[in-house]
């Protein structure tokens, strides 16, 4: 077993990184310099380094003994167009963007654990660090599968973690079948008959239908998606009209949508479809509705999680390691590896006690005490998946 403690001298460096990444945070699909970064420090280490997939992809292998087994291991490395409140020395440099998520800290894992497995080389197979673009917008695991990831580096296995820091620090949370929502969005727009706020009789109204429709699209997860069967539809958006006395031509609302079964995403899309159509109708206004499908469910595979399962109680014990109750609505294009191979997906607690902030938030900061865990865990996630028999 890799214990933590092989980080402790490395606790530093690792940090240093983290903040350095943290300094430079850049969108999806333009982290070059992040793309840069990481390449520099795997061919560094010996590993056999490739880039251009989803075109800022990086992915290094490293080979040892005589077993063609392979395992993946993926961390993300985008940021978010977010303006940095943190105040701290090494805030973002990039005015807008922002590591509000901690793929400035999974990356740091990642390369952490490069650095130990190329040490120790203690395992028989073949490992592929897949560091991937564009998580948080424009799908970069979905493209790099689409590129062909696993035709040109198979793995019998891929495996990712995302740091939660509503969980207790150091805790292993996973789960069996889906953890991570559907994702789908769409936009309606209502268009109506404009005119004098004055004289409501000679126009027609696309804000009095468009508010009717915000509030029957609430009766699909109410009443006619089964209770036991997760499902959210938020209306984020709705704009229409300039001034009070004028009554617009039309409005736009925007739907973020969510769900985890096949069968009730294609059931929420087509009952939000007639909703907005027929609501529109009974006012005597049509609806236009583009709806968007994004990412898919990320679904565990039995398995691997059990091997995971295992694995983690070893590392951290027993009493460190829980199944969640339910998944999260949350949604992550790791779907799209899973889709591919079996693997899993869990989540590491960084609570630190101290006022911590939640993911996505402007004064957010990834918590380093966690990397030399991560890195060790990386580690050891390896060693054992490709052990000499």
């Amino acid at each position: 077993m890799v214990a933590a403690s092989l980080f402790d001298t490395d606790r530093a460096d690792l940090v240093a990184m983290r903040r350095l990444l943290h300094a430079n945070p850049e969108l999806g699909l333009e982290e070059v310099w992040t793309s840069d970064f990481v390449a520099h420090e795997l061919e560094a280490l010996g590993y056999d380094v490739h880039r251009g997939l989803a075109r800022t992809g990086v992915v290094a292998t490293l080979r040892n003994g005589t077993s063609t087994r392979a395992i993946g291991l993926r961390a993300d490395m985008d940021g978010l167009p977010i303006f940095e409140e943190t105040g701290l020395d090494y805030r973002s440099r990039n005015p807008g963007r922002m590591h509000a998520c901690g793929h400035d800290g999974h990356t740091t894992m990642l390369l952490g654990a490069a650095q130990a497995i190329a040490a120790r080389r203690n395992f028989d197979g073949i490992v592929h660090l897949i560091f991937q673009p564009a998580e948080e917008n424009a799908g970069g695991g979905r493209i790099m599968v689409e590129e062909g990831l696993f035709e040109r580096f198979p793995c019998d296995a891929v495996f990712a973690l995302h740091n939660e820091p509503s969980l207790p620090f150091g805790q292993f949370a996973l789960r069996d079948g889906p953890i991570m929502a559907a994702v789908d969005e769409a936009t309606i727009v209502v268009q109506g008959r404009g005119g004098h706020g004055a004289e409501p009789e000679n126009t027609a109204d696309p804000v009095v239908a468009g508010a009717s429709i915000v509030m029957a699209l609430q009766t699909i997860v109410s009443r006619n998606v089964h209770p036991m069967e997760p499902a959210v539809i938020t209306v984020g958006s709705f704009h229409g009209g300039t001034a009070s006395n004028i009554i617009p031509g039309r409005v736009e609302l925007v739907l973020g949508i969510r769900s985890f079964d096949p069968d009730t995403r294609i059931y929420l899309e087509r009952r939000i479809a007639e909703i907005a159509s027929l609501q529109a109708a009974s006012y005597g206004m049509t609806a236009e509705i583009d709806y968007r499908r994004s990412y898919d469910a990320t679904i565990n595979d039995k398995v691997q999680t059990g091997y995971l399962r295992e694995c983690a109680r070893r590392f951290a014990g027993s009493g460190t390691v829980v199944d969640l109750a339910r998944p999260f609505m949350g949604s992550e294009d790791f779907a799209y590896m899973l889709n591919a191979r079996p693997g899993s997906y869990f989540f590491l607690g960084t609570a630190s006690g101290r006022n911590d902030k939640p993911l996505h938030h402007s004064a957010y900061d990834f918590n380093d005490d966690i990397l030399p865990i991560g890195a060790a865990f990386w580690t050891e996630l390896v060693e054992d998946f490709l052990k000499s028999k």
